[in-house]
């Protein structure tokens, strides 16, 4: 289970949000569902072609999401979502540290993995679309602990 930490940076950053999403509410609902913007830092090691896998090495920790469409947010089923991650098992350059998944009938993905470790100080995965249809995005988003057994990363695609 993960337990949320009350920082500064946090407060700040969840206050903003929420100014932010009252103040443009009305205009972000007339416009539809932004896409996802690639994270600085989320290609580091990725490999083109990685296989479509049940699950990276002998498990234990859980990467999940969900893929939508831009502007109506639909769900988007089989979409490819690529995962590598420094693990227990391996690091982020390792080809055996990564993986694909499909998204379900719902856009829903779900991998497991060996357990994520910190890697130049912060305990992260990597998660990339990247096929043809849509617009490819790489994240890289930071577990809030590196104790944690699960992150979760959602991505909303730009048709190509």
């Amino acid at each position: 289970m993960s337990v949320i930490r009350l920082t500064r940076r946090s407060l700040i950053a969840g206050g903003g949000a929420v100014i932010a999403a009252g103040v443009s509410g009305n205009f972000a609902r007339a416009k539809g569902l932004a896409s996802t913007p690639s994270m600085r830092g989320g290609s580091n090691n990725y490999r083109a072609g990685a296989p479509i896998v049940d699950r990276i090495g002998g498990g234990g920790f859980w990467m999940t999401g969900t893929v939508r469409r831009a502007g109506d947010g639909a769900p988007l089923a089989g979409q490819r979502i690529q995962i590598w991650a420094h693990t227990t098992e391996g690091h982020e350059r390792d080809p055996h540290s990564h993986g694909a998944t499909l998204t379900d009938a719902h856009g829903v993905f779900r991998l497991e993995m060996p357990q994520i470790v910190p890697a130049f100080g912060q305990a992260h995965g990597h998660l990339a679309y990247d096929d043809d249809d849509f617009e490819t995005v790489f994240m890289r988003p930071i577990m809030p602990s590196s104790k944690d057994t699960s992150l979760s990363a959602h991505f909303v695609l730009q048709p190509a």
